[in-house]
């Protein structure tokens, strides 16, 4: 099973929304979305996993990294509706994830603008 990705843009926010499963053939992938919205957005970066059906400890370890990725740019990853197979428990390396139930919430939590503009 393939992960595809979409990027969404909102004033200081971004939402990277993945689909499918996030497994190591997937990592090369995730990590190309990440290094996209770093180059093209600022503020956090909401996670959507609404439509991840399943991820490998090496999908876990690629979100925990992105994670460190984004706090070494002053920003941060909120991960959104993880998947029940799963939980993130990066180790004392990693800066805190906020995690939030779904994308709603987390869309609420930073009063973005649903109508932002699309990547």
């Amino acid at each position: 099973m393939t992960m595809e990705w979409h990027c969404t843009v909102h004033p200081d926010l971004g939402v990277i929304s993945l689909a499918g499963h996030l497994g190591p053939e997937a990592v090369a992938r995730f990590t190309g979305a990440i290094g996209w919205v770093l180059a093209r957005g600022t503020g956090p970066v909401i996670l959507d996993l609404t439509e991840l059906r399943g991820w490998s400890v090496g999908g876990q370890m690629a979100v925990a990294r992105a994670a460190r990725q984004l706090a070494q740019e002053g920003r941060r990853l909120e991960p959104a509706a993880i998947p029940a197979d799963g939980s993130l428990v990066p180790d004392g390396t990693h800066p805190p994830i906020p995690v939030h139930c779904d994308l709603t919430s987390a869309l609420t939590a930073h009063r973005a603008m649903v109508g932002g503009q699309r990547q």
